[in-house]
């Protein structure tokens, strides 16, 4: 007879998925930024690529640092908002 699996911890799961997010936009971004993106393309295929006005923003570009800024803003987000749901429902239950 089988024993049954354990499952993972939810801190092993969401360190897991951390890193892999993390190592996704730190490594695979190096790689996207070569190409142009749609509306780049497009622009540039109709000719008005060069007339739109530059801004200069705080993170400039697609390079590895703004992917894992991106991902760690959305996390930070995402676990923000579940922790206000989760603890607004553990209240209502009281």
């Amino acid at each position: 007879m089988r024993r049954p699996r354990s499952r993972p911890s939810t801190k092993v799961v969401l360190v897991g998925v951390l890193l892999v997010a993390l190592a996704l936009a730190g490594i695979v971004s190096r790689f996207a930024d070569a190409n142009p993106d749609g509306l780049t393309k497009v622009s540039e295929d109709h000719g008005f690529a060069g007339t739109g006005r530059t801004h200069q923003g705080f993170f400039d570009g697609y390079g590895s640092l703004t992917g894992v800024i991106g991902v760690l803003v959305v996390l930070a987000l995402a676990g923000g908002v579940t922790y206000v749901v989760r603890r607004r429902s553990r209240d209502d239950r009281s």
